[in-house]
């Protein structure tokens, strides 16, 4: 699976569109034994919680890439230069600003059991 490729179209379709429109920016770090892991990014025009966020960008993911399709989960690391407007600068600088909040989704309720 080429993580790259995917990322170039999920820019070009659609995260242009959610960082301008309502300050979140997204990319899928990496896909492993049926869950994808992305790097959520929430910036000033930002103003639901961090678990509305992870929910929406993980279900448009899933369901605007075929690679994706099959995952049933998804894990999500939060990057909040909303409340931390200096880690805005370091993202910018190509410099780990860590991570403010870990997230999962499951998409299909049964597969708990």
């Amino acid at each position: 699976m080429n993580i790259e490729r995917i990322n170039n179209r999920h820019f070009i379709e659609t995260d242009i569109y959610y960082r301008m429109e309502v300050g979140l920016s997204s990319r899928l770090l990496k896909v492993e034994n049926g869950i994808f892991h992305l790097e959520l990014t929430i910036g000033d025009r930002w103003n639901k919680s961090y678990n509305t966020a992870a929910a929406e960008l993980a279900y448009k993911w899933k369901e605007g890439n075929e690679e994706l399709k099959n995952c049933f989960g998804c894990k999500i690391y939060i990057i909040d230069t909303k409340k931390y407007p200096y880690k805005k600068y370091l993202c910018l600088n190509e410099i780990d600003p860590g991570y403010d909040a870990r997230k999962g989704i499951l998409f299909h309720r049964h597969q708990l059991n």
